[in-house]
């Protein structure tokens, strides 16, 4: 039997193989073919589809941690951290003034709360002590209406014999009751001429006297402590000196 040559039989299976568009190959010592092995453009093609396998697997740390290495830049992860670690502290700002807002809020409507029932007390003490004062002035009265009464009784008896007397008491009764509760009779007859605590009806010539001088009194004024409750209304003499005025000093 006759063997045929190397040579031949390599060359006819390399024509074989051309001939159907095959790329000849030589197995390694895996079984691989050495033609996928030995062309860069595909190792580069399989290292990226396994990297994008790893990426695309979340069940694989080690392969995620390699991509986010990768992706992330350090500085920008530095940036991003500082700006959320800013919004935080920002956050807490916020928080601590809408906290304060909150007290201050409280803390005004309570002062206002509690001035509004202040105030309220106040107007209803001032009312209740205008009314005992009234109260108090009103009863102090009654007893001169009932010797009015009786006065009256008396003339309707007896005639008119006595009247005058009753009257006199009963108005002195009423004066000291008046003054008792702090009112002060204005009877400037003589005196000089006060515009503040009376007023001139009329004037009355006369030499004798100062100028400006109260001749006549019409009717009596009323004060009570600082106020006048009424001016009293009288005539004032002219054409006499002028009155001196008080100094400074004194």
């Amino acid at each position: 039997m006759t063997t045929p040559d190397k040579d031949k039989v390599v060359d006819d299976s390399a024509e074989d193989n051309a001939g159907m568009g095959e790329t000849p190959s030589t197995p390694d010592a895996n079984g691989a073919g050495a033609a996928g092995s030995a062309d860069p453009a595909g190792q580069a093609a399989e290292a990226d589809a396994e990297a994008d396998a790893a990426a695309a697997d979340p069940a694989d740390p080690a392969a995620a941690e390699a991509v986010e290495a990768e992706v992330i830049d350090p500085e920008l992860a530095a940036e991003a951290d500082a700006a959320v670690e800013g919004v935080d502290a920002e956050s807490e700002i916020v928080a601590q003034a809408k906290a304060e807002v909150a007290e201050w809020k409280d803390k005004y409507v309570r002062l206002h709360a509690e001035w509004d029932t202040y105030r309220r007390r106040t107007n209803e003490q001032r009312e209740a002590e205008k009314a005992r004062a009234t109260e108090k002035l009103v009863t102090s009265l009654l007893p001169v209406l009932d010797d009015f009464e009786r006065t009256i009784a008396y003339a309707n008896d007896n005639g008119e014999v006595g009247l005058l007397g009753g009257v006199e008491a009963v108005h002195a009764k009423l004066v000291d009751t008046l003054v008792k509760g702090g009112v002060e009779i204005i009877d400037p007859a003589g005196e000089a001429f006060d515009a503040l605590e009376a007023q001139a009806v009329a004037t009355v010539p006369d030499e004798t006297v100062p100028d400006e001088t109260v001749a006549q009194v019409y009717q009596k004024g009323y004060r009570m402590g600082a106020k006048v409750l009424r001016p009293a209304m009288v005539t004032v003499t002219t054409g006499g000196p002028k009155r001196e005025r008080p100094s400074e000093e004194e």
